[in-house]
């Protein structure tokens, strides 16, 4: 339904109208001088419904309009260039904006000034708005503000539109079953990933990574230029990810394609990744995920492999005494180098012995985000107090972690 036409003339107005006849404007600049005054017009039709009460007509241009150089008049144009842009990509939503020289600009404000009307739309948000009808028309995409897959600007003056294809998210869960592969990419930190002796020019740390093996399906059904990895976390390269495994967003670059089966794509990652990782409810995502991703701070549950002869008994008495209590985290000495140098304060929620061993015993732990479990068992050289070798009084080190969940509000 649309709105009905709301549209009267004041005698002021008409005024207007009348003195701006010999200014040189096309029906469009000539209509959107009064663009605010009434609704449900456009402004050519606004320019007729100006000029009837005064029994006049628009003058015949002889040379380009006085404020817009005829920009409106060669709709189509812009039209098709915008969607030449794209061509070969899959959009259904999209957003225009334009870019006009400031003196055009100026210079319309200036003739508003002088012809005394007060109801002036901008030229770039006309040009904005019509374009993007035409667009819809051409093309039957949706245009708005909500969730674009594409904004086009239009530089006027230059004639070109450059479109900026907006990035694909996909949600969903990893288990990471490789105790040899980084959750994301590694540049070599000799050469910066320009590729060197040192890591036999791959330009990588290590060969692969969760990012690289979830994504690479992705990528190629997307047809996108690369991708971003954003985890709720990470996990040690050599820890495994296991349960329902760790929350994602994976950001796909200017995608060629929207349509994803991902019903497919699940499988898919589990098989070309050689069963290294697995993924579990994919779904599509929005940028606002990422935040949500990034900014989580869930509780964590491990189960950890520590090596040392120590009573169970003792172990118990120990795990009692930290179980609950605050402890300080100095940035660990192994990522001292990437982290700045502060005392941390963080909480083991539970802890227990799930089995033993002769050289050592197994745990199953619970603590909060950020936490730092291996310092918290090996003590890190006292920059971690408590720590449970320092309770229990006997040099303890951890041969294996895995993470068993990672408590977010999902499940």
């Amino acid at each position: 339904m649309t709105d009905p036409v709301v549209f009267e003339p004041t005698p002021v107005a008409l005024e207007a109208a009348q003195r701006a006849l010999s200014r040189g404007f096309c029906p469009e600049c000539f209509g959107r001088m009064f663009g605010r005054l009434g609704h449900g017009l456009t402004n050519p039709e606004r320019t007729r419904r100006l000029l009837e009460p005064i029994s006049a007509t628009l003058p015949a241009l002889a040379a380009p309009c006085a404020v817009c150089g005829d920009i409106f008049a060669r709709m189509e144009v812009w039209v098709e260039r915008g969607v030449r842009s794209v061509d070969g990509f899959e959009w259904h939503r999209f957003t225009c904006g334009s870019r006009w020289e400031p003196e055009t600009l100026a210079r319309e404000e200036n003739l508003w000034l002088q012809l005394g009307t007060e109801w002036g739309e901008s030229a770039r948000s006309a040009f904005n708005r019509e374009w993007g009808k035409a667009l819809e028309a051409r093309t039957g995409a949706s245009g708005g503000p909500d969730r674009p897959d594409v904004v086009f600007l239009a530089d006027l003056a230059v004639g070109r539109v450059e479109p900026t294809l907006l990035p694909l998210y996909v949600r969903g869960r990893y288990r990471k079953l490789d105790r040899t592969i980084p959750q994301t990419h590694w540049p070599c930190r000799r050469c910066r990933g320009r590729g060197c002796d040192s890591c036999g020019g791959s330009g990588k740390t290590y060969p692969t990574s969760v990012e690289e093996l979830v994504g690479a399906p992705l990528l190629a059904a997307a047809g996108a230029r690369e991708t971003r990895f954003h985890g709720m976390g990470r996990e040690d390269i050599d820890a495994r990810m296991l349960g329902r495994g760790r929350p994602f967003v994976l950001e796909l670059v200017q995608p060629r394609r929207r349509a994803l089966d991902l019903t497919v794509l699940g499988p898919e990652i589990a098989r070309s990744s050689g069963g290294r990782v697995e993924v579990d409810g994919l779904r599509m995502a929005e940028a606002t995920d990422v935040v949500h991703v990034k900014e989580a701070a869930p509780e964590k549950s491990y189960r950890v492999g520590v090596v040392g002869v120590v009573p169970v008994a003792k172990v118990n008495e120990a795990l009692d005494v930290a179980t609950g209590r605050a402890i300080a985290q100095r940035t660990p000495t192994r990522v001292a180098h990437r982290r700045s140098d502060r005392v941390r304060a963080r909480r083991i929620v539970s802890a227990r012995v799930t089995e033993t061993a002769e050289a050592g015993f197994t745990l199953e732990i619970r603590t909060e985000a950020g936490t730092y479990v291996k310092e918290w068992v090996e003590g890190d050289g006292g920059r971690t107090e408590p720590n449970l070798a320092g309770l229990v009084g006997i040099p303890l080190k951890v041969g294996f972690l895995d993470v068993l969940d990672v408590h977010d509000s999902e499940g």
